[in-house]
């Protein structure tokens, strides 16, 4: 790989909003020699992960159409998001089946452009190593599945971290990334300022 190559690359992460957040991901190499086009990595995704993604556009469709009609009863809206929320329930318990321990790390860091990853264990992985990725957020009851590539690595206290662009991932499971981190971003700041409330009535 030349250095503008690199650095294209390295560019690809910073193309999307990221943000810190910790979360259990599998993460396993692919050989170079069976890494798959898009259309190979469409046709090898556990059902699992494409039935969750339909499921979920067909709830935030749903809700949206009756968001959208003038008189629509919000004891009905709440019973509609009771039903959505217990589907998520349900499909999160079946993703969470999909989780192997044995390729289990942490990530720390995610966004539309990829992830970061990281491991006490030396010398698992190397720039330039393909992986196949499960991401999984359980308070989202949701996971997503894709290929990514390791673009750099870093020791940081004694644990290796990984930065990984995505390869290959369907633009509605990126939609989905980006919708996520700027949910976790609100969260984070709304945590804080709660924080610096209570901090202030304190010294008060």
């Amino acid at each position: 790989m030349t250095t503008a190559d690199h650095q294209t690359k390295l560019a690809q992460f910073d193309e999307f909003f990221s943000i810190n957040y910790t979360f259990n991901i599998n993460a396993s190499v692919i050989d170079l020699a069976q890494l798959p086009n898009y259309q190979q990595f469409i046709e090898n995704m556990p059902a699992p992960f494409k039935i969750a993604a339909e499921v979920n556009t067909a709830d935030e469709n749903a809700l949206r159409a009756l968001q959208a009609v003038t008189g629509v009863a919000s004891h009905l809206m709440d019973y509609l998001k009771h039903q959505a929320k217990k589907m998520d329930l349900l499909v999160g318990y079946i993703l969470s089946q999909e989780n192997d321990v044995s390729t289990r790390f942490q990530a720390i860091k995610f966004g539309g452009g990829g992830i970061i990853f990281k491991t006490t264990a030396a010398n698992l992985f190397n720039t330039g190593d393909f992986l196949e990725l499960k991401l999984f957020f359980a308070d989202e009851n949701t996971a997503l599945y894709c290929l990514g590539e390791i673009v750099s690595s870093e020791i940081v206290d004694s644990e290796s971290q990984y930065k990984v662009i995505f390869h290959h991932i369907r633009a509605e499971d990126q939609e989905a990334l980006v919708r996520h981190s700027l949910h976790q971003q609100s969260k984070q700041l709304q945590a804080l300022a709660q924080q610096r409330h209570q901090a202030k009535n304190t010294s008060a």
